[in-house]
């Protein structure tokens, strides 16, 4: 019996346990995945549940806000990519260490890519030519894979985050530029990524993109929140006229890949997608 499981809080949201149940008996394993909601401040809590991953009882867990950076002390080792990001969101025993990996920057690369050659096809079947100028909103866990992604992938990074100083840490790590949404007139970038939790459930009226500004002429928005399914950002983006997506595709792709981390196993996406979408 494989026993998974999620770190966070809250996590009444949560879609993993459909994900990952769905790849336990896709790949016919035999197995569960439980929901632990651990308070932020729950330091205890955190070292309790990880001693059961140590010990054989818990086979792997997802790392969720708002303990993607400060299970990293925790933890024996990370891997390169993890550390290069600086958040962890899976976790497993590798050669006797209890170590930390991040799926979410090659998650999101993966559905990123998938977006930009599907959904922003023109009617015509021929690939724009499209820039690589992104904004990426925020500068927490999430948008240090995002971040991560692509910077690794070519793309020219803008931050934009509420926090300045949040901001600047990133930035330096990569020598990125930063801008505030209420300073900008116009918006020129061929891709904006919102990696704040603004406009997740229950908060569904709420967007990180201001109502004043326009949204950038011939771009795309992906939004990592994919609860709601429509997020008010996606919703705006798309009735002025821009391919819009949520993080849903995001969400499937880190957790497979979290999955094959744990059981060597790679779970058929078409699956995990229809588990979360009521098929």
């Amino acid at each position: 019996m494989i026993h998974l499981g999620l770190i966070g809080y809250p996590l009444g949201h949560s879609l993993s346990p459909k994900i990952h149940t769905a790849a336990l008996a896709a790949c016919g394993l035999q197995g569960e995945y439980s929901l632990f909601p651990i308070a932020p401040d729950d330091m205890h809590g955190l070292k309790d549940l990880l001693a059961r991953v140590r010990n054989g009882e818990i086979r792997g867990l997802n790392v969720t806000i708002p303990h993607k950076q400060n299970v990293i002390a925790l933890l024996d080792e990370l891997t390169p990519t993890a550390q290069a990001i600086g958040a962890v969101n899976t976790i497993s025993m590798r050669e006797g260490k209890l170590t930390g990996d991040n799926t979410d920057a090659p998650g999101f690369l993966a559905d990123l890519k998938n977006f930009l050659t599907t959904e922003t096809r023109p009617p015509s079947g021929m690939i724009r030519h499209r820039g690589k100028k992104t904004l990426v909103l925020g500068a927490g866990g999430s948008a240090r894979a995002v971040v991560y992604a692509l910077v690794h992938d070519g793309w020219d990074v803008t931050l934009s985050a509420r926090r300045p100083e949040q901001a600047q840490v990133l930035a330096s790590n990569y020598h990125l530029p930063i801008t505030n949404l209420t300073d900008l007139r116009l918006a020129t970038f061929d891709l904006l990524v919102n990696s704040t939790p603004l406009g997740m459930f229950p908060n569904v009226d709420a967007s990180p993109w201001p109502e004043h500004l326009a949204f950038p002429k011939d771009g795309a928005v992906y939004d990592l929140v994919y609860n709601p399914r429509k997020t008010k950002l996606v919703r705006n983006a798309r009735a002025a006229g821009l391919p819009a997506t949520t993080g849903l595709g995001m969400l499937i792709e880190q957790a497979a890949l979290a999955f094959e981390i744990w059981t060597g196993q790679k779970p058929p996406r078409e699956i995990l997608f229809e588990a979360v979408n009521g098929g």
